[in-house]
């Protein structure tokens, strides 16, 4: 299983909404606890997250494939915890 990456700014709405929608979908699903989540505070870790080719956060990537940017609904999320799982 890959290692998938959040960037995200802590005062962004669409960010925060995204890490409430992860924590309830691993709740529903137990499978998705067992992904390797890393969080990236782009506002702090600006040179990694500048190696990383987006404009719109929230935005995960799985190694390097972009899986989605921008704001995400459940179902959005979902498809990122789906394709990190296999």
């Amino acid at each position: 299983m890959n290692e998938l990456l959040f960037f995200h700014l802590p005062s962004c709405p669409h960010c925060q909404l995204a890490i409430r929608l992860i924590d309830e979908l691993k709740l529903e699903n137990p499978a998705y606890a067992a992904i390797p989540l890393t969080m990236i505070d782009e506002s702090r870790e600006k040179a990694r997250a500048g190696s990383y080719d987006y404009w719109y956060v929230p935005c995960f990537y799985l190694g390097s494939d972009k899986l989605h940017e921008g704001h995400a609904e459940k179902p959005d999320i979902r498809r990122v915890l789906d394709a990190a799982l296999g």
